[in-house]
């Protein structure tokens, strides 16, 4: 299954104010950048990960989210914490955790 625009614009609406915001669909799913730098992505099946590692990892392992995982590996990516999904400033708050993160 791929994502639809809707589910796009979903994601988009969620990190409205971030900064410029950019999509690129890839294998069923897409990939979101802000001021070109990737911090997000959307897994074919609807859910919304960002990019973290070291302490930003665990800051998310912590909030009960799960690492993304394709063909037996794992990649740098986890699932936006779920109170994030229906909040927007919290999701925001989170991208930018994301973004500084990667800084």
């Amino acid at each position: 299954m791929a994502v639809s625009d809707a589910d796009i614009a979903f994601v988009k609406e969620l990190f409205h104010g971030l900064g410029p915001l950019t999509h690129r669909k890839m294998m069923g799913g897409a990939t979101f950048y802000c001021d070109g730098q990737v911090f997000a992505i959307l897994s074919s099946k609807g859910e919304v990960y960002l990019k973290a590692k070291g302490a930003f990892a665990e800051a998310l392992d912590a909030e009960g989210s799960h690492i993304f995982g394709m063909d037996g590996k794992t990649m740098g990516y986890w699932t936006l914490p779920d109170a994030a999904l229906d909040d927007p400033d919290l999701a925001r708050d989170w991208a930018q955790r994301a973004l500084d993160a990667l800084a």
